[in-house]
């Protein structure tokens, strides 16, 4: 039996630390990178490995499997609880110096997310949550916003990897999501995103073939924070259409 709270405070120090090491370190050597051979608009940097070795190090003594984006499904034991990691979620943005970047791992049940913990690089701070948690930033309390009105909503996303971008259809489809709401952001990381949402800085994050590592410690936040989410299974493996606002807004 693993006690819920006492593993959401094993993940906020590991979080926290991971995010130390980047902070830490020498730039020009975390910062080397690839370009996918697989999604060829994908890259993975020296950064991403040295901190997934950090926190699986720190989680597997869990005894519970872990789902993350370098190295996919680690099975340890049939438990129906999980962790799922994102070693540094923005990569791009981070070997660039261009924007948000965060690490981001989540603890899940079966397919319902228990809490998840971000923390954001760019303002070195730590939000958790979950719906029975409630949501923090640092210790202090973070709630969606109360905006109702789409004139006056702002929508986080962006086009992941494996957006099919020459399709004429999906790209009309998401203008046609986009174009009632105020302002629209493309922030290059999925987790701080969703952070936006539960914080109340934005109203909504959506979100096609995202994968699911990205998106599962944000969605957690945003339960724990008063917000909701819906997400649907693609045809590739652990990629989903995510859908995340403030309560006011809805899939349709």
């Amino acid at each position: 039996m693993h006690d819920e709270s006492d593993l959401l405070e094993l993940v906020k120090s590991v979080a926290f630390n991971a995010g130390s090491i980047l902070l830490g370190g020498t730039k020009q050597e975390l910062r080397e990178f690839v370009f996918s051979q697989e999604h060829t608009k994908e890259i993975k940097a020296s950064a991403d490995k040295k901190l997934e070795k950090y926190i699986l190090s720190k989680l597997n003594p869990t005894g519970l499997s872990i789902l993350t984006e370098e190295s996919g499904y680690l099975k340890n034991n049939n438990s129906k609880y999980y962790f799922i990691v994102d070693p540094l979620d923005g990569t791009f943005n981070y070997v660039k110096d261009l924007g948000p970047c965060a690490v981001s791992i989540a603890l899940w049940k079966d397919k319902i997310p228990v809490f998840g913990v971000i923390f954001d690089l760019q303002k070195q701070q730590l939000f958790w949550g979950g719906k029975k948690f409630g949501s923090f930033c640092n210790e202090m309390k973070i709630e969606v916003s109360k905006v109702n009105l789409k004139e006056k909503a702002s929508v986080c996303t962006g086009f992941p990897v494996r957006f099919d971008v020459e399709s004429r259809n999906a790209l009309q489809d998401f203008f046609e999501l986009v174009k009632p709401y105020a302002k629209v952001r493309m922030l290059g990381s999925a987790a701080i995103s969703l952070v936006n949402v539960g914080k109340g800085s934005s109203e909504i994050y959506t979100e096609k073939n995202i994968m699911l590592w990205d998106v599962a410690a944000g969605l957690a936040i945003i339960e724990g924070a008063g917000g909701i989410y819906h997400i649907k299974e693609t045809s590739e493996k652990w990629s989903y259409n995510v859908y995340a606002s403030n309560g006011h807004f809805h899939l349709k």
